[in-house]
């Protein structure tokens, strides 16, 4: 058997469509002339070479095979006429839309996420997508899958798994699209499926550690936002000490400076207004 793609290019239909009215008008004729012996052979030469017709659309082919043997592939569109005892297997040239089902890995660090991802995909090889698999558009799925779930165990879920990993799976999600299309490739070329593109279409942590992920993300984000303030309160009361002095509007020592820098962060650094207490004795 050939061992790679052959396009092939028969002749139009249209010419053998002729042949095949006039062979039926012919054998209807001598039926009607009381001649069977000559109609029966005429009519049965005209339904073989009708066998024969094929219509190809665009961005489809049929892969041709002759008492088992491959023969090639027509890819033209149009109708055309073949031997008759071709065996015609369609198969689409068009792009292929495969959104996978949303799987439950473990990342790198262990968790458990929920992932999912759309690959955009296409026969490249007819030859092999006929007859180096038993079902192309399963091998596709179920390869497509296998490929997710290695990628997805081989990053961690974001940075806050794994402090020193410069790509994580929510924040290089360019980047993990991209080696997800490359697995897929590898994978898939066997049967001759070119893959056009694939991106991760969907990623969660799993229901079970939803909630406790989540509240962790908010006490890092408090605390994110804590360390802003403290570092600005204390460049604003350093500022305010530095003017006091450089002004000379009042003189202090080292235990009302301590009090003032105590009063000042308070204010700066409290979540609520600051209510001031009037001292009305001398």
């Amino acid at each position: 058997m050939n061992a790679q793609e052959k396009i092939i290019n028969p002749p139009s239909g249209w010419l053998m469509l002729f042949v095949v009215i006039a062979g039926l008008g012919a054998a209807a004729f001598l039926f009607i002339s009381d001649m069977p012996f000559i109609g029966v052979p005429v009519g049965f030469l005209s339904f073989l070479i009708a066998m024969g017709f094929a219509a190809v659309e665009p961005n489809s082919s049929r892969v041709c095979t002759l008492f088992g043997k491959y023969v090639g592939t027509i890819k033209a569109d149009g109708f055309v006429w073949t031997n008759p005892f071709y065996v015609k297997k369609k198969i689409s040239l068009r792009a292929h839309n495969l959104e996978s089902s949303q799987l439950k890995v473990n990342d790198k660090s262990g968790n458990p996420i929920i992932i999912g991802a759309v690959v955009v995909w296409r026969v490249k090889d007819t030859f092999k997508a006929a007859f180096e698999v038993e079902n192309y558009h399963q091998f596709v799925s179920i390869q497509s899958e296998s490929a997710i779930r290695q990628l997805a165990g081989s990053y961690a879920y974001d940075n806050h798994e794994d402090e020193l990993a410069q790509l994580t799976l929510r924040e290089g999600s360019a980047e993990i699209s991209r080696m997800l299309e490359k697995e897929i490739s590898e994978r898939v070329e066997i049967a001759g499926i070119e893959v056009i593109e694939s991106r991760i279409s969907h990623l969660s942590y799993a229901p079970e550690i939803a909630n406790a992920m989540l509240q962790r993300q908010q006490a890092q984000a408090i605390v994110a936002a804590r360390k802003q303030i403290v570092e600005g309160a204390v460049g604003m009361v350093e500022m305010a000490l530095d003017q006091l002095s450089a002004k000379k509007v009042v003189e202090f020592d080292a235990e009302r400076k301590a009090a003032m820098v105590s009063n000042l962060l308070v204010v700066l650094c409290s979540e609520k207004s600051a209510a001031p207490m009037l001292n009305a004795g001398s």
